[in-house]
């Protein structure tokens, strides 16, 4: 078991620092490269830019609870969150044919 958490890619844990504008200022944010990767999923399936989804995010947060604390472990539990949505899903059902050609035959009859 080890081998699958300890043979990783060391590119995946190494830090990246991000420069953004949130509420109007610059800032850098400082997450591993696994994060930023899960985050830009995050966003495509919201349909927004990387910048725009971690804006939001960070208003949304002020808006509820008046402040934002240590927005970096915010985001890294945001990603959590979102794999664990991910793998709960139900699954789509597969389709009943596996090639086009047996949807023509289907229609042609």
């Amino acid at each position: 078991m080890c081998q699958i958490f300890a043979g990783q890619d060391p590119e995946t844990y190494e830090f990246q620092t991000r420069s953004m504008r949130i509420g109007g200022h610059s800032t850098s944010i400082r997450l591993e490269a696994a994060f930023w990767a899960i985050l830009e999923q995050v966003a495509a399936h919201q349909g927004m830019s990387l910048g725009k989804f971690v804006t939001k995010l960070h208003d949304e947060v002020l808006e509820l609870h008046g402040e934002v604390r240590n927005f970096a472990s915010l985001l890294r539990c945001s990603c959590l969150i979102y794999l664990d949505e991910v793998r709960s899903a139900p699954k789509p059902a597969r389709p009943r044919y596996a090639c086009p050609s047996a949807l023509q035959l289907e229609a042609a009859e």
